[in-house]
């Protein structure tokens, strides 16, 4: 099947990314074809942590327009995994999701920047467990823990800059 090109205004879906994206967040490229085609996701590390971001476009809200709570839940399932593989000393995985708790606790209008940064509390033999902080706009907008199973090593397990943000800190 050969791929077409869709006019803007035809679907709510727009592969231009909006130009007002904070300082030292760069574009990443991370969960396959459905983040893919819902982000697009923006992240920075600052030498210290990992921050993960976007910007609420149309086609992310609900018909109130703000963003919805799916888009949200999303966001929180790439972040944890996300902040571990930069926070973290273990080799690389793949991190299925066993468990994810969401707090929803403010909105995040249309046009909002949301912006996340996790910690990874503990690792054991065979999960990951962490939690997160997300804010729309400078407000808090969730609050997140999760379990992560290890999954398979990805590749030969010693990416350590998996999003490519190393090289470009604040």
């Amino acid at each position: 099947m050969t791929p077409t090109f869709t006019p803007a205004g035809f679907d709510d879906v727009s592969s231009v990314a909006p130009l007002d994206i904070p300082d030292g967040f760069r574009p990443i490229v991370v969960g396959g074809q459905f983040i893919a085609h819902n982000g697009p996701l923006y992240g920075q590390w600052t030498g210290q942590r990992l921050l993960l971001g976007f910007r609420v476009e149309e086609r992310h809200t609900n018909p109130l327009k703000i963003c919805h709570g799916g888009m949200l839940a999303t966001f929180a399932d790439m972040l944890i995994p996300c902040a571990s593989m930069y926070q973290n000393e273990m080799e690389r995985r793949f991190l299925p999701t066993i468990s994810l708790q969401i707090d929803y606790m403010g909105a995040a209008p249309l046009g909002a920047w949301i912006q996340g940064e996790a910690d990874v509390l503990r690792t054991t033999r065979n999960m990951l467990f962490g939690q997160a902080l997300v804010h729309a706009d400078g407000q808090p907008a969730l609050r997140v823990s999760g379990i992560f199973k290890l999954g398979p090593v990805i590749g030969d397990g010693r990416a350590t800059d998996p999003l490519g943000l190393r090289s470009v800190l604040r």
